[in-house]
């Protein structure tokens, strides 16, 4: 037994709430120790000394280093005490807040067992209800549709059809986006993610110069409430892109600390060196290598009412969520009270967050719900598109990040191929459609809300920005049928039960990745092969969804779903 390898925290991600009276306890311990079982004794915490409860935990987790076996409970009483018992080739261990003994002192538990002291309900990290059946799509604006032509085009510089560059401005806007949310409905979207659309000089509006004022360009805040109701009427929820770790240099109060230097009101809203900021010297705070995106100080307590103010104004529109950019630059301090602000005034208010790293930090249900799941990506970019894992490090990978932070916020994390930040997944796939349909499943079928990026249902190509950023077609005149059905049938599967909630087992057999889903009596299983030879697989169920299988048998690039009921 590698007893450097157990561990356990109380009140982590190997301990939480589920609700006001559920727990998940976790146990670490090394991925290869083999024991006869690992079993947890619980009780009130008041009461362990007397008398306590046995209960078998089960391995349900492998992430190559460490295996995780956990234990669910719903308590009557919420004061909670535990310890674990360790049997190995019949010998007994206990692990408690003393680490592993052969011994353990029931007498004086009371020192030393670990605790869940009290579930406050005000802790839990609740789960946005619309989130567990959301399909998303994400639009870059001015590259979706073009819906107004009385408008003043004079901006536009690139025809739709043309090739792009950084600078090029083609003509979507928001009325473009209202005229299609009957065709985004019928492919089974059921969640808006917009690029900003406040005003900016920029095709991409992330360097804001006015943050309540609609980019002319894409329309004006009428045309933008009824897209937001139109959306609405239709069931589709709504997410705006928040930049609120840095603006224009344009924007009014940057341009008063500019003339005015110190002796503006506003010199501590920015972080400067010096008596005022100069984009000649890069004296000051800002986004990347950009010197026109001035960085906001967000540890002033003027500065985050301002910008907490902005995102209540927005919830007041109607927008149903906010998707913040560059969230890892912006103090904690800042998204606790954004947090704070918007779900009181709109429990149902999805928060997520651009984190392109670790986010454990963020994702304790004092921030964000969740995050832009960039380490899912990266996982079926290397497995799917450039073949640099096979499947037993696709499926440690994925428990890896399945662990890495607590069920809600998985649940609430958005799931994505690419985004307007990288390159087409058809790009990384080299042209190959069937592969990345089976990286479309996998999203779909992997705890979070799925994500697609527009023209995926085409499928667009592209490299990376500005690239990935070209215009739909709408002609649809390139459009293959069979992967167009394809994608349908995927998306579609997240109206399964099973993938909205319950429980999830990610192995790898055989070459085979496999991603099993279950919520009460619904399993269903998605094996995926791109191992370039063919493989069997033993279909107990209904097939849900198949692509290049024959006869019960996988072949190169494949998917197969299938559905059981117990």
């Amino acid at each position: 037994m590698n007893k450097y390898a157990i561990y356990h925290q109380p009140e982590s991600r190997f301990a939480y709430a589920l609700s006001a009276n559920k727990l998940l306890i976790t146990l670490r311990v090394a991925a290869n120790d083999v024991f006869d079982s690992i079993e947890i004794l619980y009780n009130n915490k008041y009461d362990f000394t007397k008398k306590y409860n046995v209960q078998l935990m089960k391995r349900e987790l492998c992430d190559g280093t460490f295996a995780y076996y956990r234990f669910n409970i719903e308590l009557s009483d919420v004061r909670f005490a535990y310890i674990f018992r360790i049997t190995e080739k019949n010998k007994v261990y206990f692990y408690s807040e003393d680490g592993i003994s052969e011994n353990y002192d029931f007498e004086r538990a009371y020192y030393t067992f670990f605790q869940f002291p009290f579930i406050n309900k005000v802790d839990v990290m609740p789960l946005v209800s619309w989130s567990e059946k959301a399909v998303f799509y994400h639009i870059f604006v001015d590259r979706f549709a073009r819906g107004d032509y009385e408008k003043n085009d004079s901006y536009i510089n690139t025809k739709w059809d043309e090739n792009i560059d950084r600078y090029s401005f083609t003509g979507g806007d928001i009325d473009g986006i209202c005229n299609k949310l009957e065709y985004l409905r019928n492919i089974g979207i059921t969640a808006l993610y917009l690029t900003p659309v406040f005003e900016s000089e920029s095709n991409h509006k992330y360097n804001i110069k006015d943050y309540l004022r609609v980019s002319p360009e894409f329309g004006n805040l009428e045309k933008l409430k009824h897209l937001l109701s139109s959306a609405h009427e239709m069931g589709i929820k709504v997410m705006v892109d928040c930049v609120f770790n840095h603006c224009d240099a344009s924007h009014k109060l940057f341009a008063d600390v500019v003339k005015n230097g110190k002796g503006s009101e506003f010199y501590d809203w920015f972080m400067i060196d010096g008596e005022r900021p100069d984009a000649d010297k890069r004296n000051y705070e800002y986004f990347a290598d950009c010197e026109y995106m001035p960085k906001w100080n967000t540890s002033n307590p003027e500065v985050r009412r301002y910008l907490t103010d902005i995102a209540l104004e927005y919830i007041n529109l109607g927008f149903d969520g906010l998707r913040l950019d560059v969230a890892d630059e912006v103090s904690h301090e800042m998204w606790r009270q954004l947090r704070k602000e918007v779900k009181a005034k709109r429990s149902d208010v999805l928060i997520i967050g651009e984190i392109w790293h670790e986010n454990e930090h963020w994702l304790k249900g004092d921030q964000f719900d969740g995050v832009m799941n960039y380490k899912l990506q990266k996982i079926l970019i290397d497995f799917f598109g450039v073949y640099s894992i096979k499947a037993t490090i696709a499926a440690d990978r994925m428990n890896g990040l399945l662990i890495s932070n607590i069920e809600q916020a998985n649940a609430m994390s958005l799931n994505f191929l690419d985004t307007h930040d990288t390159p087409r997944f058809l790009r990384f796939v080299g042209g190959n459609m069937d592969r990345l349909l089976c990286a479309l499943c996998a999203m779909i079928m992997f705890p979070g809300m799925p994500c697609i990026f527009y023209g995926t249902e085409l499928p667009l190509d592209g490299a990376g920005d500005p690239d990935c950023r070209k215009t739909f077609d709408w002609t649809f005149s390139k459009q293959n049928a069979a992967y167009a059905e394809n994608f349908k049938k995927i998306v579609t599967l997240k109206k399964q039960e099973a993938l909205c909630g319950g429980s999830t087992k990610i192995t790898a057999e055989n070459g085979l990745l496999i991603i099993l889903r279950i919520k009460n009596d619904e399993k269903i299983t998605a094996y995926f092969n791109m191992s370039g030879r063919s493989k069997k697989v033993n279909v107990n169920g209904d097939v849900i969804f198949s692509l290049n299988c024959k006869d019960k048998r996988l072949l190169n690039n494949a998917a197969l779903v299938v559905k059981n009921i117990n």
